[in-house]
């Protein structure tokens, strides 16, 4: 029997099974790697964290099928040159290997970051992250580092759950998502401002402490620090023999092969592609591993070149009745924006049930 191990259940693996499966010739099966019995949508860990979803509405069963195994542990090793994965409990030989194991915080060498902020990039620690925010007097100031999307959706989000937090927006940039229209910016700022979050712009957060957090040479009394701030591929794929691209992020070639290694693929927010790390990435990705898979399984030539990743846009929450998105260079924002962010949630969950 050949096996295709796929270590992480995240949007990558959840597609790359999908289409890979109607696709399986006999004798082989996929056996996926993760920790939590369910696939997470990380995308909504912002509202799980904020209080506003339960856990259940921000996770899908895994595939129900029986050429599927799901093995529920821990990756301690990749050994690459044996073909095999060693996990906590158990080793697992592979025939193929579909990495997808996601990101963790990047604390950039800011002292005290790692001990004394919360994350959102694991549900475990999106509930970690609730509870604390749940047992905030009212009145307490909450700060949040990093004002990208995720930072933005937890900001505004919280916003929405404790009216009576003091919340802090600390932004590196001149202007919030400076890669965007300035009118998309311009909104999101007039709804913070409107809804009372301080936004902190040209930041740079140089210390930080279990009460406060320094910014550039300002220092800022907090009841709790939420990092947004940055990724980087998890410790187990750091540590693999293989090149490193930037922000860390393995170098593939253009099948998403590990050069030198052409039966290991890596999925999703570890690899090196020119586009930033998403959801949207990792499944268009996924989704070129499951033909180059198919062609190989079938003995038929790859192609010369891969297509390119199509791109739709970004989508973003500012609470339950507000968004904004940018669409084919189109910039939507108000209710509508948030009806599609919604519209592609339940689309999410229907094609995955």
């Amino acid at each position: 029997m050949n096996t295709i191990v796929c270590l992480g259940g995240g949007y990558g693996n959840m597609r790359f099974i999908q289409r890979i499966l109607p696709k399986l010739p006999s004798g082989y099966t996929i056996t996926l790697v993760d920790k939590n019995p369910f696939h997470g949508m990380k995308t909504e860990y912002y509202a799980l964290a904020a209080g506003t979803k339960s856990e259940k509405n921000v996770r899908v069963d895994f595939p129900d099928d029986d050429r599927v195994n799901i093995v529920f542990d821990t990756v301690s090793e990749i050994d690459i040159d044996r073909n095999r994965v060693i996990l906590e409990n158990q080793t697992l030989d592979y025939d193929m290997l579909v990495i997808g194991l996601g990101c963790e915080d990047k604390y950039h060498g800011v002292p005290g970051a790692e001990e004394h902020t919360y994350s959102i990039q694991s549900l475990r620690e999106s509930r970690a992250t609730y509870e604390s925010i749940g047992d905030l007097k009212p009145g307490s100031t909450v700060g949040i580092v990093g004002a990208g999307l995720s930072g933005i959706e937890v900001a505004s989000e919280l916003r929405e759950a404790r009216e009576d937090l003091h919340i802090k927006l600390f932004d590196r940039g001149d202007r919030i998502l400076p890669m965007y229209p300035a009118r998309l910016s311009a909104y999101v700022k007039r709804w913070f401002d409107d809804n009372d979050v301080e936004v902190i712009p040209n930041s740079n957060i140089v210390k930080v402490e279990a009460d406060k957090v320094y910014n550039n040479n300002e220092s800022h009394d907090l009841d709790l620090a939420i990092w947004t701030a940055g990724v980087q591929p998890v410790e187990v794929v750091r540590n693999l023999p293989v090149e490193f691209g930037p922000g860390g992020r393995v170098v593939l070639n253009q099948y998403h092969q590990v050069p030198g290694h052409e039966n290991v693929y890596v999925v999703g927010d570890s690899a090196a592609l020119k586009h930033a790390p998403s959801a949207q990435v990792a499944e268009g990705q996924a989704e070129q591993i499951a033909e180059v898979i198919e062609d190989i399984l079938k003995g038929k030539a790859l192609p010369e070149e891969m297509s390119d990743i199509k791109m739709q846009g970004i989508l973003g929450s500012l609470g339950s009745k507000e968004g904004f998105a940018y669409l084919k260079e189109r910039t939507v924002t108000g209710r509508i924006a948030r009806m599609l962010k919604s519209g592609v949630l339940w689309m999410y969950k229907l094609g995955n049930n």
